[in-house]
């Protein structure tokens, strides 16, 4: 029997992945009282069930309650109850922006400001997140990419280190991301921009990438970015940081920057450990 529940922050994504999960053969339950949950757990461990995969999504809807939620994990920790907790993140103002646009008001500040009910959330939540086996920050994620990562955990059982790497191009005249944790400047390489065949194109086009990637300058970059990374992202992983965004800027974020940032998403895919996304924030097109 595989029981998970799925919690974390309001606007998080938890119903969207309680149906993805649903799709891939859990049986699913929202906001199951939380005084009812030893209850549950013990009718869906009975000898003979059916049930093989159990979702169940709780969260701040519960009430007060709700933070009786460690105690009744350790208790079913005391049964021999193995139950895997997903929590799902997101930043504040990924948070904001998403109840703005659905026009829904946070289950904590019904008739206030969302800040105050994302802000009181969180500090409510800090005593339930170190019970996470999983942690999934939402915050640059697109459905799909949800999906893919969810699909790595529950569908191939593959290792999952909790840190999600967001790889970004950008263009520093249209200002450096302000989620970036790492940046690098990648404008001491020759500009594809000044090659008139080249101009028009992309660090997504081969020709670009061919031209970037011929000077010697552009591979030793990249492998002293990737023995970097090497030594941080085990380091970060202990410290519990989930999100790590490298930024990777050149003058307009179209040839340079691109390339290098999708050869280091190539690099790091290749070598596993830790969730990859690639996002090129100035090019109309989008990457991976």
């Amino acid at each position: 029997m595989r029981f998970v529940i799925v919690t974390g922050m309001s606007g998080g994504g938890k119903s969207t992945t309680l149906k993805m999960l649903e799709d891939m053969g859990f049986y699913c339950v929202d906001n199951l009282p939380v005084s009812l949950l030893e209850k549950f757990a013990e009718l869906i461990m009975q000898p003979g069930t059916e049930l093989t995969k159990v979702a169940l999504g709780l969260d701040v809807r519960n009430g007060q309650s709700f933070m009786e939620l460690p105690k009744v994990l350790d208790r079913l920790a005391g049964m021999n109850i193995s139950v895997d907790v997903l929590y799902l993140e997101a930043s504040e103002r990924a948070l904001i922006r998403r109840y703005k646009e659905t026009r829904r008001m946070h289950p904590l500040s019904p008739e206030g400001r969302v800040e105050d009910g994302v802000a009181k959330e969180r500090e409510m939540l800090e005593k339930i997140k170190p019970y996470s086996k999983y942690v999934i920050d939402t915050t640059n994620l697109l459905t799909r990419e949800l999906k893919a990562q969810l699909d790595e955990i529950f569908v191939k059982d593959k290792a999952y280190n909790n840190l999600m790497v967001s790889i970004m191009s950008f263009g520093f005249k249209h200002g450096i991301p302000v989620d970036a944790d790492l940046v690098f400047d990648v404008r001491f390489l020759p500009n594809p921009f000044y090659i008139e065949e080249l101009k028009t194109k992309t660090g997504l086009d081969e020709e670009v990438r061919n031209y970037v990637m011929q000077f010697d300058e552009a591979g030793i970059f990249l492998d002293k970015i990737v023995d970097l990374l090497q030594f941080l992202i085990p380091n970060y992983i202990k410290e519990g940081k989930y999100s790590l965004v490298v930024a990777i800027g050149c003058t307009g974020g179209k040839h340079r920057s691109v390339t290098l940032a999708g050869q280091l998403y190539d690099r790091l895919e290749k070598q596993g450990g830790c969730g990859l996304k690639l996002y090129h924030r100035d090019v109309t097109v989008q990457g991976k």
